[in-house]
């Protein structure tokens, strides 16, 4: 799997050759992360805090909010570190700090420890300094504390030469259940395709930046398929992992779904499909996954229109359900729920939907019998989504908010408000 990454210096997405020649100026990161979340995580380090030199911590705190981003560069300290996995990064990578002591009081499953080598030698200082020690050495060391390695040839780095595939193997089997990310020189799809069959995902930068390396050939570098026409098997979901029908996907299909972040597919019947073209039923991209066969996609959309089906509904497995049905159900409302309704009436007194949603939890709170509380949290739910609703607030925004709270590694005491002030 490819791992698309963003160098700052200064506020900007940078590239650097040998990690200190600036190759290129990228500018705004957001927008650069916003096309490379489709692929899933980002690597975002940050060189000047890894160098001494300041910070870009506001900047990474909106790429946070942007894209799922694996954080590192000058993390030294334990608040550090919990730092960032309190702002919600998905991972943590860690340099010279990375040593037992610290990783112990971490959440391993986040931590991914960086090991820059120039031929096999573990280097620190800004590559400047050998180690005397091999990347196996350290990797021996961290068994266990970490859930990754990021290993950097850096005699290969943006450079687009190629990776030391040669190594691979061996640095896959050393870390054993902590994941390999090969990082230097990756800049074709081969490269990603063959590290991935060796169990390793490519981060990459340069050969994405100069447009050598497409994205969404990146994406689907992994993929294999069992049919004669080489088609591939594209579940699509919706924000909350609803399946809204099942199409298929050529090498074309994904690249141009990736490089317009839109719902484009391979129709067995008239070949390229751009979802909603006709129909006014078309997708914004939001995310394409891979599973762990690489046999199949899946494509995370933001359904517009109707819905998915030709049959005008939500789903191709009929008529939606659930939270996500109400939300949307209620968000049609707050534009056409006719006058003197109660939904109308809820979302045009304010004071009416407060009282509402006090008079609802109370009622939750107090309710013991399985059934009573079912039915309470339904009501507190109903109003709650009309809350949501009234302020143009989407039910995804409110799952990714709860996402992010579970990201957090240090707890609030929980202890009620005073309700006397």
């Amino acid at each position: 799997m490819i791992i698309p990454s963003i160098d700052l210096q200064s506020g900007h997405a940078v590239q650097l050759v040998g990690g200190q020649k600036l190759e290129l100026d990228a500018g705004d990161p957001r927008p650069i992360a916003e096309r490379f979340r489709l692929a899933g995580e980002v690597a975002v380090i940050d060189l000047d805090a890894a160098l001494g030199v300041g910070d870009n911590a506001s900047t990474i705190r909106d790429l946070i909010d942007l894209a799922p981003c694996r954080v590192g560069g000058g993390i030294r300290t334990l608040q550090a570190a919990n730092d960032w996995l309190d702002a919600g990064a998905a991972r943590i990578i860690m340099g010279t700090m990375a040593k037992p002591e610290l990783l112990s009081q971490l959440p391993r499953e986040r931590l991914i420890a960086a090991l820059d080598a120039r031929d096999g030698e573990v280097v620190v200082k800004g590559w400047t300094e050998g180690t005397g020690r091999s990347i196996f050495d350290h990797m021996k060391e961290l068994s266990g504390l970490v859930g990754g390695f990021l290993v950097t040839f850096v005699e290969r780095e943006g450079r687009l030469g190629g990776t030391r595939l040669d190594q691979v193997p061996e640095l896959v089997a050393a870390a054993g259940n902590a994941r390999v990310t090969i990082a230097g020189g990756v800049t074709t799809p081969e490269d990603i395709a063959a590290l991935d069959r060796m169990g390793a995902d490519a981060q990459v930068g340069m050969a994405l930046y100069k447009g050598l390396l497409d994205l969404g050939d990146a994406i689907g570098a992994p993929l294999v398929s069992d049919r004669a026409d080489g088609l591939l098997p594209t579940l699509v979901v919706d924000e909350g992992g609803v399946a809204l029908g099942l199409v298929y996907s050529s090498r074309e299909s994904l690249r141009l779904a990736v490089s317009t972040a839109r719902g484009v597919y391979h129709s067995r019947k008239r070949g390229l499909w751009k979802k909603g073209e006709t129909s006014g039923a078309g997708q914004t991209l939001l995310r394409v996954d891979l599973d762990c066969d690489r046999d199949v996609l899946r494509f995370t959309v933001r359904q517009e229109g109707a819905g998915f089906c030709h049959l005008q509904t939500r789903t191709c497995f009929g008529p939606a359900r659930g939270l996500p049905e109400l939300a949307r159900t209620l968000a049609e409302r707050a534009h056409d729920a006719p006058p003197g309704s109660y939904t109308r009436r809820l979302l045009d007194e304010p004071a009416l939907l407060r009282s509402k949603l006090i008079e609802e939890a109370a009622e939750l709170s107090e309710a013991e019998v399985p059934a009573h509380v079912a039915a309470e949290v339904a009501d507190v739910i109903y109003f709650a989504l009309v809350a949501m609703v009234r302020a143009g607030v989407p039910l995804s925004q409110v799952e990714d908010e709860l996402d992010r709270r579970a990201l957090k590694v240090r707890r609030r005491a929980g202890h009620a408000k005073d309700q006397t002030s």
